[in-house]
């Protein structure tokens, strides 16, 4: 049979099945390029050594060697027999390696050629990546050192950088008997900053509030103003998220975050809810020790001038220049190699420092980031040699790399601002029993992946390599099978193992894959620059993070109403397992009693209504001594009410 003329389709057939021996691509059409004399970009010639009619005819050439392929590949039928549905699975004969045929390649091409032209020599090229690079990291450090250089606020100096769910007051048990752990309660006013995005922050467990439970939503506890308007807000419940609380009063803003002053007040009552700047409070009459007002205005003691706190989260813009200069990278950069250790490097830190760091101080977030960064870096060097390298080598089409690779990683380094709206906190059975249209999207999410799932297969078949994928696959589900069944243990998938697992099944050059694993790549980033390294098995304690630990609250005897403003409880017969007893009254610890050694019971609690025509609030929850020291408490029962005329229920 009579062939066209030019390259061996032997070749040709050579250089496309690299992809199944573990090599580069990049490398055997490199080797192609060396010999037809041409110093290329991807498989754009970049300084041809002949006349531009001669590069022509040669890409006719072996376009026609191509159309030779096609016409002569055999692809089995579709056969619902065994042995017809195996040949089938096996793909075509030869393989059809996906290759991304670039739109307007000559545009796309054109500033790495540019390039080329200007750096012709390797080593010219990697002192230019390294320049960039160097430029990237003085400008990004100078600008993130001076966002967060410590700021004076006129009387209060530096202000305390917070986290979103920053609190005066935890919860009632970490604060101790009579909240005396989060002293003081009143005479201390300080400057606080806060980051940009706290309006994402919800309680994710569920959350007494006097008589009734709260989830998913910020923790605001009073704030109605006493006139609308100004730089001050109402009065807080000490207990409230102080970032969210300056976001209800007006005082920040969502997108840039910002400053003000918080000032603690002794314990008062009354702290009514109310709806403004898009965040609903919650409503609590009784007293609580403890409570806050916010402002603005700072002023010096002893002058008469005013001045407001003002400070913003830089994080978006230290992003926008950040994205200019990726997409820079990624429009000029032609080694899939280079272009992926340059990317790699800048959405680390960008992660880890200014998008979403792990530590509000500066000097706290360079250590963390570091330390985290060599065993991620070697994890990104196994998904490159893995994964990346058969989805970005020899890929010309920059523009489209730009958009659908390092888009998509973005999307996924960015999770605090893209993936983490959807309503599942965490793929435990747990969460997504409990959060509110967690299973819906769960639903979306599976029927998803399982479109992918069968676009990836099919791909992979038609590539010739569907039975090698289908055994690691099968593989890495009987290892997460084998570690689901291990006692005392719960599976935890976090987001960037999730990423790791997927991101085999991207190891083609498509276009869906360009974009998967850009997403995949960035989703793994930004797991782990921000949270480290997640154990896949943990404790079930470790899985609630504060939650309700699921054991039976205490039985109570009814008390003795020895007067309208008096109770007196009593608590025989314990059970042999716990160390004693507890009791919340309006979500402050009044009473702790452990069992002596000498016997089986704990002291009568006795107790004064505070405060004369008000109701409170009662739970019960049993207290577990620690061989070193320390106490930790079982679940409490649900509030029982004394209400004003004595009674009790």
């Amino acid at each position: 049979m009579h062939l066209p003329s030019g390259p061996d389709p032997y070749t040709l057939h050579k250089s496309s099945s690299a992809r199944y021996n573990g090599e580069d691509p990049s490398l055997a059409r490199d080797q192609s390029s060396t010999d037809s004399g041409d110093l290329e970009l991807g498989n754009a010639p970049l300084l041809p050594s002949d006349s531009l009619a001669h590069h022509d005819s040669e890409l006719d050439s072996n376009f026609d060697i191509e159309e030779h392929c096609r016409n002569t590949r055999r692809d089995p039928p579709f056969s619902c027999s065994r042995a017809g549905f195996v040949a089938w699975c096996k793909g075509p004969d030869p393989p059809h390696v996906y290759r991304v045929n670039s739109w307007f390649p000559k545009w796309q091409a054109a500033p790495a050629r540019l390039v080329e032209r200007g750096l012709p020599k390797g080593p010219m090229k990697m002192a230019a990546l390294l320049g960039g690079l160097l430029f990237w990291v003085v400008v990004f450090f100078s600008l993130l050192k001076m966002s967060v250089a410590d700021q004076e606020v006129l009387g209060y100096g530096q202000p305390v950088k917070l986290s979103c769910h920053q609190r005066l007051w935890n919860n009632a048990t970490d604060c101790g008997v009579n909240g005396e752990l989060c002293l003081p309660f009143e005479d201390q006013s300080f400057a606080f900053r806060c980051p940009s995005g706290c309006a994402a922050a919800i309680l994710l467990e569920p959350y007494n509030v006097g008589e009734r439970e709260y989830n998913y939503r910020p923790q605001v506890i009073g704030g109605e103003p006493s006139r609308p308007g100004g730089y001050t807000s109402g009065l807080y419940r000490g207990d409230s998220s102080i970032c969210a609380s300056a976001l209800h009063a007006g005082l920040i803003s969502d997108a840039m975050g910002g400053c003000g002053i918080l000032h603690r007040h002794v314990q008062k009552s009354n702290f009514e809810n109310v709806t403004q700047n898009g965040i609903e409070s919650i409503r609590f009459l009784p007293h609580f020790p403890m409570s806050f007002m916010l402002s603005r205005q700072a002023s010096s003691p002893g002058l008469s001038e005013t001045k407001l706190a003002e400070c913003s989260d830089s994080r978006w813009s230290l992003f926008a220049f950040t994205l200019a200069v990726t997409t820079a990278l990624s429009m000029t950069v032609s080694s899939a190699s280079a272009f992926y250790s340059a990317i790699y490097f800048i959405v680390w830190f960008q992660v880890a420092m200014a998008s979403d760091p792990p530590t509000s101080s500066f000097y706290d977030r360079v250590s963390v980031c570091f330390g985290r960064f060599i065993p991620g870096a070697f994890v990104g060097f196994v998904l490159y040699y893995f994964c990346v390298k058969y989805t970005l080598g020899g890929l010309d089409a920059h523009v489209e790399k730009t958009i659908l690779w390092l888009g998509g990683c973005w999307v996924g380094a960015l999770n605090t601002d893209t993936f983490d709206h959807i309503p599942i906190s965490r793929f435990t059975l747990h969460d997504i029993q409990q959060q509110p249209g967690a299973f819906i999207a769960l639903l979306i999410i599976i029927s998803s992946l399982i479109v992918i799932t069968f676009v990836q297969a099919y791909c992979f078949r038609r590539e010739g390599r569907f039975f090698p994928m289908l055994r690691l696959y099968a593989l890495l589900v009987l290892g997460v099978l084998i570690l689901a069944l291990i006692p005392y243990m719960n599976l935890r998938i976090h987001h960037d193992l999730l990423a790791l697992l997927l991101l085999p099944g991207t190891s083609m050059q498509t276009r869906a894959s360009l974009l998967f694993q850009g997403i995949l790549v960035g989703l793994y980033i930004n797991g782990v620059a921000r949270w480290g390294f997640g154990s896949i098995l943990q404790t079930p304690a470790s899985l609630l993070d504060g939650a309700k630990l699921g054991t039976a609250p205490p039985v109570i005897n009814p008390p003795r109403i020895e007067h309208q403003n008096r109770l007196v409880f009593s608590f025989p017969d314990l059970p042999g397992h716990v160390d004693g007893i507890s009791v919340l009254i309006n979500d402050v610890l009044r009473f702790r009693s452990l069992k002596s050694n000498n016997s089986q019971d704990v002291a009568e609690f006795v107790w004064h209504r505070g405060f004369a025509n008000e109701i409170e609030y009662f739970r019960f929850g049993y207290v577990h001594a620690h061989a070193l020291g320390g106490v930790w408490y079982e679940d409490f029962t649900e509030p029982a009410t004394w209400a004003v005329d004595g009674s009790f229920s």
